[in-house]
């Protein structure tokens, strides 16, 4: 099981952009070496690599870390931990709206935040969703998306998982926009914070986690599918355009 940028996409705080910076030049300077490689997946040799990677730390230190967070926290304090970070998130969710002329998006969004702020004890209570209310999730890769930059090859990030050229270009101005790195000011309060995120977030891919290992498939490719699929429909509000299929070539006539 490894992690998705778009699921807690700051949640180690500023290194992880570093990284992620350093990997893509690291990924676009290495050499790919695929029989057949997926048409949207270049660079597949290297990235099993990181993913390996990923999948060994994941199994030996962040998994069993959120197990064992499951294990002594109460199920109410977990889905407020997750309420209180998804809250923030829609800060950034407002911007990123704005930028792609979502109107409607960036009002449920501004309502989302208002109420549960002030009614759901800082974002821990989620009322905005108990009154009706959406929510909406959009970064700065899906408004480059939005505005016609192409996704580019698939790459798998140190740590941060599943990505595109695009979304890793995103990156460093999404860390701009994370309240926690870039609003807390002392030091331990803001590790701290990002790491309980990090592993609350964890938590929640548990159980989705076990089904994929149990199951006889390529958890790469399985990955790899489900994200392109997933961040396709997401930059695209679910209404990604048609790609006519490849036509066979016409028989050569003797």
């Amino acid at each position: 099981m490894t992690f998705s940028t778009r699921a807690f996409p700051s949640s180690l705080g500023r290194l992880p952009y570093s990284a992620a910076l350093l990997s893509c030049v690291l990924m676009l300077g290495g050499c790919a070496s695929v029989a057949q490689p997926h048409s949207q997946d270049p660079l597949e040799s290297f990235n099993r690599g990181v993913y390996n990677f990923n999948d060994g730390l994941d199994q030996a230190l962040i998994k069993p870390v959120a197990e064992a967070y499951v294990a002594v926290t109460p199920s109410p304090v977990r889905t407020g931990v997750g309420n209180f970070f998804s809250n923030l998130g829609d800060i950034w969710t407002f911007a990123n709206s704005l930028m792609q002329f979502k109107g409607r998006v960036a009002a449920e969004t501004a309502i989302r935040f208002s109420v549960n702020t002030t009614w759901g004890l800082g974002g821990l209570l989620d009322i905005a969703t108990q009154a009706g209310i959406p929510k909406h999730r959009e970064d700065f890769g899906q408004t480059l998306g939005f505005w016609g930059v192409p996704a580019g090859p698939y790459l798998v990030l140190p740590v941060l998982g599943p990505s595109t050229v695009r979304d890793t270009a995103a990156l460093t101005v999404d860390a701009q926009g994370n309240v926690v790195t870039q609003g807390v000011d002392h030091v331990s309060t803001r590790n701290s914070l990002s790491t309980l995120n990090l592993v609350n977030s964890r938590a929640e891919f548990l159980n989705a986690g076990r089904l994929v290992e149990e199951a006889a498939i390529d958890k790469y490719s399985f990955t790899r599918d489900v994200f392109l699929q997933r961040r396709q429909s997401q930059v695209y509000d679910g209404d990604p355009p048609d790609v006519a299929e490849p036509q066979d070539p016409e028989p050569t006539k003797p």
